[in-house]
């Protein structure tokens, strides 16, 4: 289904608000922000279904500013009066960036009389609760959180729902896969029953249904595409490679010296396969950020701001912490390791070909990725259950990717890894600090003649009794026991 080209104005949507949109040359709605917008200014309940990338925030955004600015009946107060639930840290950040880009320009009626500028608070884990409770207690009219630091907030009081105009729902099916639910269900017992409320998918598993029917009012179910199109995804040209795992940042390396390649994102399945691929890239001098469970919600933003910036332009991450990444300008998604599901693969293929731009994905699969990726392709129709045995070195790589003759494994001076590898410091660290302590009691001439290298072998507290032991003349019984050939090796140190 296509929109007839509207603008935000003609559908009713206040001035400020669509001068703040266009000043980021955001003028006409995507399909499903014209197909919602009527209704959602409207009052009415409404569940909006499309899949990533497809304008949804603005869907839901736009309304709801709109609706609360214009309330001359209900002022302002301070206590939220809109709040947008939202499965990952990463997607409270663009939602709030993109809500607070909205209101800049909007004033409300304000109790007491007077107008006040908007305020938008995000609230998500991650981070201290003190800077996000002292929002709140400010005043906060428009709040985006995700469900367990809002739960907790609510509970200790600094979060009250009960004058909530507007409910938001948002990425539903991934706060399900997240095993959100219960959280979900628990934040809506504490809203109002009068309050409009709006739900946005990309799916509609069966429990998004079933909570649908619970906590709305006669919702109105669009659909912003055909039903095949967030499988297909027709804007996407994808490739699907066998590939043996040895060779695949081989593989990767070359694709990401294709012509016209922009900002790429590689999926991985595991956090540490993330981290080591990020890391084996950067040292092949690709500008190359990763984004993943190990890292601290800090680490993870400024990735997030580099890639988002241009700073680096390929983006490492697993499927739970690239939920939320909302980027347009994606041209490559590349998946290094095959996920779990159709599901999984077409949220990661959605990240790119997005906004009515083109994009590729390029698809990995080992030999023993096969089975999983045969049911995947035939849950999708995808026709390609046994994909073309493929290295770094194929010719056809190197035409469908439409990458230079003289690419090769690396550009310019190799270049240390943007994300530091705290996984291997502590186990250095350790490995040093035997030999250290060894060294210095062998100068020292404090080992005895029999036994200096065992000294190497010997605890901190074992070696301190050695030493009694060699002062006192008497050598402990632990030593006699040790291998006869300690004089040889340290004969042979000496």
């Amino acid at each position: 289904m296509t929109h007839i080209n509207k603008s935000f104005a003609e559908l009713g949507v206040r001035d400020e608000i669509c001068e703040a949109l266009r000043e980021r040359g955001i003028e006409h709605p995507f399909a499903i922000q014209e197909l919602t917008l009527p209704m959602a200014l409207a009052g009415d309940d409404l569940i909006g279904q499309a899949r990533t990338g497809m304008g949804k925030t603005f869907a839901f955004g736009v309304p709801a500013l709109h609706k609360i600015t214009t309330d001359t009946e209900r002022p302002l107060t301070g206590a939220p009066r809109v709040l947008i639930v939202v499965p990952t840290r990463e997607l409270c950040i663009q939602v709030f960036d993109d809500l607070t880009g909205a209101a800049k320009n909007l004033t409300a009626p304000a109790e007491g009389g007077g107008t006040r500028p908007l305020s938008v608070v995000a609230i998500y884990g991650g981070r201290p609760y003190e800077p996000q409770i002292e929002a709140l207690q400010a005043g906060a009219d428009v709040v985006v959180g995700t469900p367990g630091r809002l739960l907790d907030l609510a509970n200790q009081g600094h979060l009250q729902l009960g004058g909530l105009s507007v409910l938001v729902l948002d990425e539903a099916d991934e706060m399900l896969d997240l095993g959100f639910l219960p959280d979900i269900e628990r934040i809506l017992r504490l809203t109002p029953d009068t309050r409009q409320s709006m739900l946005f998918s990309a799916t509609m598993p069966d429990p998004i249904i079933t909570l649908a029917r619970t906590f709305m009012n006669q919702p109105t179910h669009i659909r912003a595409e055909a039903p095949h199109s967030a499988a297909t995804h027709d804007t996407t040209e994808q490739f699907v490679y066998r590939a043996h795992a040895l060779d695949k940042v081989e593989m990767v390396a070359r694709i990401l010296q294709a012509e016209g390649r922009g900002a790429t994102m590689i999926f991985t399945r595991t956090k540490r396969t993330a981290q080591k691929v990020a890391d084996e890239l950067a040292e092949r001098g690709f500008k190359v950020g990763a984004v993943h469970g190990d890292l601290g919600q800090i680490a993870r933003e400024k990735a997030l701001a580099a890639f988002r910036a241009g700073d680096v332009d390929v983006l490492v991450a697993t499927d739970v912490a690239a939920r939320g990444i909302d980027i347009d300008d994606i041209s490559h998604v590349i998946n290094y390791q095959i996920p779990d599901d159709e599901q999984a693969y077409v949220h990661r293929i959605g990240r790119t070909g997005r906004a009515g731009k083109t994009g590729i994905a390029v698809t990995l699969v080992d030999w023993d990725e096969l089975p999983r990726w045969s049911m995947i392709d035939k849950a999708l129709g995808l026709e390609s259950p046994d994909p073309a045995e493929t290295y770094s070195s194929s010719p056809h790589l190197y035409t469908e990717m439409n990458i230079p003759a003289e690419a090769k494994g690396s550009i310019g001076e190799p270049k240390r890894s943007p994300v530091k590898r705290t996984d291997r410091a502590p186990r250095v660290e350790r490995e040093k600090a035997p030999r250290e302590r060894t060294r210095r009691r062998t100068r020292g001439g404090q080992a005895s003649e029999a036994g200096s290298d065992t000294a190497a072998a010997t605890p901190p507290a074992a070696e301190a009794g050695a030493g009694d032991a060699a002062g006192t003349g008497s050598a402990p019984r632990r030593r006699r026991r040790r291998p006869r050939k300690a004089p040889a090796a340290a004969a042979a140190e000496g």
